[in-house]
This record gives C-alpha cells, structure tokens and sequence, in this order.
C-alpha cells in the first residue's frame, strides 16, 4: 500500500494526454477536492503534457495547471510531481507507466491498460515492484463509477433481485461512421483499439461488474470491418475529432462492429454487440439484466434514472406488469455529497465519474482507509483480465465463433 501522506502536504498532480479523455482527467483532479468531505491533503495541479504543444498549453490554462510540458519523459524526471494520469495510444503505455513507477510516481492508466497481453504483464510486475516501495498503480474503469450502474450491482449482490439469468447489453458509437474521418491510431493494429477494444472494453467491464462474476467462457465472437480505409491526416488528430485529409488512403485495420455471447463464472450468459459506426447514436450504452426475481434496463443517455421489474404477487395483476422507473437521489451510490446539488433528479453522467475516480486515487494516495472513502480504483490485474477477455472474444472470432476460455483473474478486486 502507498505511504500515508500526512494531511499537512500537497498532492502534486500531471496529466499526460492533452486529448478528449485527459481533459476528464484533468477536470477530475480539478473538482475532486471539493467532493465529499475535506479529508485530503492540498491538490496541486502542476504539469499538463502533450506531445502537442498548443493543445498541452491551452488545457493546462483551462484546468489551472501550473505549466505544461510536451513530453512525458519531462513529467517522470520531475521531482515535483507525486501523481500522474496516463491517458495517452494504448502502444505507449508500458513504456511510459514503468518510467513513472521507477521514479516513484503514483500511476492512473487509462483502459485498456495496454494493446497486447505480454506488455500488460511486464506492467503488472513493474506495479508489483512499486507497490513494495509504497507506490500504487491503478486503471480508470470508469463507468462502473456510474451511480445507477453501482445500484444495480448492489441489488444484485444482495440478492434481492436473485440469481442472474442474463445480460444483454450494447453500446453503439458513431465516431468511425464517416468514411472521410482521418486515420488514426484508433484504427490501425488488430488490437490497437478497434471497436471491440475500445468501447468493448466498458461494456464488457460493466457486464461483469453488474453481474457480480467474471466470465468464464466466450463463443460466437465475430468481427467486421465495414469501412475498411481512411485518408491519411494532413495534421494530429485530437481524441475522435476530424480535420483535414489528404488524398492518400490507408487500410483499417481492426472492427468497426463487434459481439459475442458468453457464460459467467458464477452462472447465467451474456450477449453484446459493440459498434463505431452506428449513426444517430454518439454515445450509446445500454444493458437489461434478466434474474430471478425481476429485470432492470438502464439507459446511459438518461444516466440518471434507471428502470426495474419485478413480478406481480398476485396472478389477478398480470395485465398490470411492466417496469417503473427509479430516479436517482441520496439514497443512491455515489449522490450524497458528491454533487454539489445532491437533491433527487439532478443531473449526472460520465464526467462525474471522472470526479469520483479521482477522488477515490487521491483518497488512496493519501491513505485514507478504504472502510472511510470511496471503493478503490481498479488494479493493473482487472486491467489485464479485461484484456484477456478481449483476446478470447477475437480468438472466437477468428475460429468461426468457437468457445474460447476466459482466464481466471490471479487477484481479482472488483469493488469499485
């Protein structure tokens, strides 16, 4: 466990990856210290970093960050940072996560931890190795920090919904469905982050964090590339934005759409489709979770409300089934102080999560007990569990749908 850093200190914090996502990063750090209660020591924001000095330079002015750098090396030698954010092509993760644990520094990865499984490994070892100094290294799964999300999985553990009989479950993006779009790291690599591993990797997460077990086996895998080249970028692209192309093409080389079916550890099956090229659904995730004792539908694009059934007692009222919806409120994970207005039906989505996230990193930087703060992040283990089930899925596809084992995790802390 990391050292407890006494409340009269800073948290000096960087981030690395100027794009979409390191923008939720930077707001995350930015917000968390004044979620929940005051128990952490002084956030201090201090380097944003981007290989593009002008997009470092204008983020790192928008979140207060101190100064900006553009490059990592220059974030991992700097003896004024305790914290860092990765948020950065999956390829270059492992370099860099390792860089920053050697020298000490606090490591938040964004998924999926890496693009190949033997990278994610020597990744593991290097946190192992840092863990014994006293330096932590997490991975940001952050939509099972979605308070509905976190309900459901409540009901489920209980048992008050009973045994999970199925999840059905898809998230459909438009991002890739313009065939100009320029390309990018996005689409180049058979796991560089197709759809499958790029919003796959929620979904799946998701699928086993409701669940409460991990899957064991998947079958039926199949992936399509419908748009199977691109114009090359006249200039960076940033995140899923576009931007002027040349003339010159170059092959897609990963899924524009994929699913599978598959089996839980602990019982019942799933089914899920991913896609990023579904236009009219920028954002799309959605599951229904079939148990014993009834179903719940949830809805990301309406994130702050979710639906449940459960059967009529009596027979005489079985034209009256259907399911009712809950509106999120205090009594929910995650609501109660930790939105500025914390009423019932006030608004909520995915950036929050990027709130809690960080505040629950900061929280175990500080060593503040877990029995006291928000469930940990999740571990480089979950991160390559969640790789691993990826790889099956793309063996199943690759043998005509065949049923493919998913590996146990070694050491599973599936909490947040």
């Amino acid at each position: 466990m990391a050292e407890q850093v006494n409340n009269s200190q800073e948290i000096r914090v960087a981030v690395i990856g100027a794009g979409m996502a390191g923008k939720a990063h930077a707001a995350g750090y930015l917000t968390a210290p004044a979620t929940y209660d005051s128990t952490l020591p002084k956030i201090r924001l201090v380097s944003m970093a981007d290989a593009n000095a002008e997009l470092a330079e204008s983020t790192a002015a928008r979140f207060g960050f101190e100064r900006f750098d553009t490059s990592w090396q220059a974030i991992a030698e700097a003896d004024d940072i305790d914290v860092v954010s990765v948020v950065v092509a999956n390829f270059l993760h492992r370099e860099i996560v390792e860089a920053l644990l050697a020298s000490g520094k606090h490591v938040l990865c964004e998924k999926p931890l890496s693009d190949n499984i033997e990278d994610a490994q020597a990744m593991i070892r290097a946190a192992e190795d840092a863990e014994s100094k006293g330096v932590i290294a997490r991975i940001g799964l952050t939509y099972r920090r979605s308070p509905a999300v976190a309900h459901i999985r409540d009901l489920v553990l209980s048992g008050e919904l009973g045994k999970v009989l199925h999840f059905s479950g898809h998230y459909w993006t438009d991002y890739g469905s313009n065939p100009m779009a320029p390309i990018s790291w996005r689409y180049k690599g058979p796991n560089g982050s197709g759809a499958l591993a790029d919003v796959g990797s929620h979904l799946t997460y998701l699928a086993e964090f409701v669940a409460g077990s991990d899957f064991s086996e998947v079958r039926g895998g199949q992936l399509s590339t419908v748009i199977t080249q691109r114009p090359k970028p006249l200039g960076a692209v940033v995140g899923h934005e576009g931007g002027a192309v040349s003339d010159e093409f170059e092959p897609v080389e990963n899924d524009d759409v994929a699913s599978f079916s598959g089996n839980f550890a602990g019982g019942g099956t799933a089914t899920i489709q991913v896609t990023r090229i579904s236009q009219g659904h920028p954002n799309t995730l959605g599951f229904e979770l079939f148990c014993e004792k009834g179903s719940v539908f949830f809805d990301f694009r309406k994130p702050g409300e979710f639906h449940i059934f459960t059967p009529a007692t009596s027979s005489d009222a079985s034209q009256e089934a259907g399911y009712r919806t809950v509106t999120l409120g205090p009594n929910h994970p995650y609501w109660r102080a930790g939105l500025a207005m914390d009423a019932p039906g006030v608004g909520i989505g995915q950036n929050e999560g990027f709130v809690f996230q960080a505040r629950s990193f900061l929280e175990e930087v500080a060593g503040i007990s877990e029995a006291d703060s928000l469930p940990r992040c999740a571990t480089l283990e979950e991160g390559l569990h969640n790789m691993q089930l990826i790889d099956a899925i793309s063996q199943s596809a690759a043998e005509n749908g065949s049923t493919v084992a998913v590996p146990v995790q070694n050491a599973a802390r599936v909490n947040a």
